[in-house]
């Protein structure tokens, strides 16, 4: 059972969602907030695998809770999602850099909903890559070499690879792309359980929750460059 917190601070917003999500088997409601503090406590308190978070709520916004979720230990295995209306955002990419797994739009189609929620609580999957790639690259392309997440002493985003042996950079090269597990199976030609071992240990390494995490890591150390495509 994938259990769901829904995050936002229009009651009519968490009925929609929480009225998609119910009849859904293998996903389970459990909780819903109105601000983020709400957001914090409730994912302490029920563990949920999946946080569907709006950004813009009174108090503790959407960014700061989900940076407090991410910095948790405890809720390490906790995946939050942001709610936004419209993918142009720059609190959307604040959000990926402190440990967003994805967006999602307020107008997605019910399917795609819950297709979304599988794929966050499987924690193997990148969100819409190409959308979250365009929102990364527009970013990054306005605001060359940004400070690292936590910034404030921390080494520069591309101090952080030299942790990695080289194949572990191409594969965080690869994960920037967009590529799934499968495409980074196929262009290094190993196994695909291979290349997921590849990216958890990445993954690891530099202290990414997600591919998300990994995908901002890939543009802001200069991996990759905004325009540089799949191949």
């Amino acid at each position: 059972m994938i259990r769901v917190v829904l995050a936002d601070d229009q009651s009519l917003v968490r009925a929609g969602f929480r009225m998609l999500l119910r009849p859904a088997e293998g996903i389970e409601v459990v909780g819903e907030a109105e601000h983020g503090g709400a957001a914090i406590a409730l994912a302490r308190e029920l563990r949920p695998d999946v946080v569907l978070m709006d950004l813009r709520m009174p108090g503790v916004d959407g960014v700061t809770a989900i940076r407090r979720i991410a910095a948790d230990p405890a809720l390490n295995g906790v995946r939050v999602v942001v709610l936004t209306t419209y993918a142009e955002d720059e609190n959307l990419y604040r959000a990926l850099r402190v440990g967003a797994a994805g967006f999602l739009v307020k107008d997605i189609e019910p399917a795609d909903l819950l297709r979304a929620v599988r794929v966050v609580a499987a924690g193997e999957s990148l969100l819409a890559p190409a959308v979250t790639r365009t929102v990364i690259e527009g970013f990054v392309a306005r605001t060359p070499h940004p400070a690292p997440p936590g910034a404030g002493g921390a080494p520069a985003a591309a101090a952080l690879l030299d942790v990695l042996t080289g194949r572990e950079r191409e594969v965080l090269r690869l994960v920037g792309r967009g590529l799934s597990n499968e495409e980074i199976a196929d262009a290094l030609a190993v196994s695909p359980l291979t290349a997921k071992t590849h990216v958890s240990r990445t993954m690891g390494k530099l202290g990414a929750r997600d591919r998300a995490g990994l995908v901002v890591l890939a543009y802001e150390s200069g991996l990759v460059t905004p325009g540089a495509g799949r191949s």
